[in-house]
């Protein structure tokens, strides 16, 4: 036996333990065993009978809830267990309101107290009306480009695409009495950023992670920015590999832009809007990596997520209208998209990652096709180290030149690196360019590739910091 989600141990009552109540009644419900260790031996309770009858009128007075409250006898010792169910409207403890997560008690605020105080009435971040948005600060614009999509998908009935458009925004659930809602200002708002500050989306290309060489932000209403993005990605950022069919030419792009079209759509619609972090993809030369501030489900895995699985939209009011305009479908089979497109396409599966404090998406090239779109450097570094994603032409045609002139290997270098950095931690990137042999530049590439690995990292200001060699 242990503590787990709905399970907790205390060795002595302390009125503080409210808190805990409180955490249980605002999760799944739970028993807090007073009289326990932490090791979970029983260490009985010292007037257990006059905590019997004080513990219920506690719970009642502060919480305004009802627990049960049980006497047990257990090697001798008095425990008593507190049941707590879980209770659909919020607990609050003297203002405070607490939440129990795996085992341990959170104090919610800001985003995710707003986020539990909607969920407790049944209600998502974008369906809540918002005082100050009015028909005025939509773009006439935007609503006429969704009349357009609208009609071609068929999925909304043409009567109400010519009514006005205060007509439209009621069919699409987006208004509420004399308020309209906040997806209104995402869907159609003239300056989104002005009710849902970081409703935006940042675009960078990069050489290492901390080797930016260009980027955009994409504004906007919430329908531009995806169409301003894929079209950026398509001219602007994603290489394509060369082959030729008889006479003809035929480029094909790295990644799968229908796939990338989808990751796209799904970071808009499921992304935590309450975060004011705008989503963030980071296109590299062997890969690109979508980051969205958002979160599963409420106890959904990651398994679940890769599996077949109903829709379950983080902002629904944002899906239907994507749906009505046909750019996605309702019964979520994103995933499922993505994961076709790329096993068409001929690479790997992206990974997910949904550990950050937001969900991770990471589309790999094909070594294969990488080489082809990067030339012949990147051809003779995959010869010499086969089992490693190839790095960007600049990166490869360095290291080549590297290996030919000094006769060593990339492994050989980064050891005799590794060597020098244990004994000499505060060592300069000049001063180990002359004991190595190498250009600064190479030194630089090197490290980089061993911070990448998590071989080594740097503590403190660049001049006069320290290494540390952590494998």
């Amino acid at each position: 036996m242990s503590e787990h989600q709905q399970r907790e141990w205390k060795a002595v009552w302390r009125d503080e333990y409210l808190k805990w109540i409180c955490g249980f009644a605002n999760a799944e419900g739970g028993v807090l065993e007073i009289g326990r260790s932490d090791a979970g031996a029983p260490v009985g309770v010292a007037d257990a009978t006059r905590l019997l009858e004080e513990i219920p009128n506690k719970v009642r007075d502060v919480l305004g809830i009802m627990v049960d409250v049980n006497l047990r006898e257990e090697a001798g010792q008095a425990l008593l267990e507190i049941v707590v169910p879980a209770y659909p409207s919020p607990v609050s403890y003297k203002g405070e309101y607490h939440y129990r997560s795996g085992s341990t008690k959170q104090e919610l605020k800001g985003a995710a107290l707003s986020r539990f105080l909607l969920r407790k009435q049944g209600l998502h971040w974008d369906g809540v009306p918002l005082p100050g948005l009015t028909l005025d600060d939509c773009q006439p614009a935007a609503l006429q480009a969704f009349r357009s999509r609208a009609a071609r998908s068929g999925r909304v009935d043409e009567a109400v695409l010519e009514d006005s458009d205060a007509a439209l925004l009621a069919s699409l659930q987006l208004e509420e009495g004399h308020y309209l809602k906040r997806a209104t200002a995402l869907l159609f708002g003239s300056q989104p950023e002005r009710f849902a500050p970081g409703a935006y989306i940042k675009l960078g290309f990069f050489i290492t992670d901390d080797d930016l060489r260009y980027q955009d932000e994409i504004h906007g209403d919430l329908f531009a920015q995806v169409e301003k993005t894929l079209e950026l990605l398509h001219s602007k950022y994603l290489k394509a590999y060369i082959r030729y069919e008889g006479i003809q030419r035929v480029e094909r792009y790295l990644f799968p832009l229908q796939a990338l079209r989808e990751a796209l759509l799904n970071a808009v619609i499921h992304k935590d809007y309450a975060s004011g972090i705008p989503i963030q993809i980071s296109v590299y030369d062997q890969q690109i990596v979508l980051w969205n501030p958002g979160q599963l489900p409420e106890h959904w895995t990651q398994r679940q997520l890769l599996a077949k699985h109903p829709s379950h939209p983080f902002n629904p009011l944002l899906a239907s209208a994507f749906f009505r305009a046909g750019y996605v479908e309702s019964w979520g089979r994103g995933i499922e998209k993505i994961l076709s497109e790329c096993r068409k396409h001929g690479i790997p599966p992206p990974l997910f990652d949904s550990s950050l404090s937001g969900l991770m998406l990471t589309f790999r090239a094909d070594p294969t096709q990488l080489t082809e779109a990067l030339g012949d450097a990147a051809r003779a570094w995959l010869a010499e180290a086969p089992a490693v994603t190839p790095p960007t032409t600049q990166e490869t045609t360095q290291e080549t030149t590297q290996e030919t002139t000094q006769e060593i290997s990339p492994a050989t270098v980064r050891g005799k690196l590794l060597a020098l950095l244990r004994e000499q931690s505060a060592i300069t990137r000049r001063e180990l360019a002359t004991q190595l042999g190498l250009s600064p530049d190479g030194v630089k590439y090197h490290l980089s590739k061993l911070r990448a690995e998590g071989a080594i990292r740097h503590v403190g200001p660049t001049k006069s910091g320290h290494w540390e060699v952590l494998k």
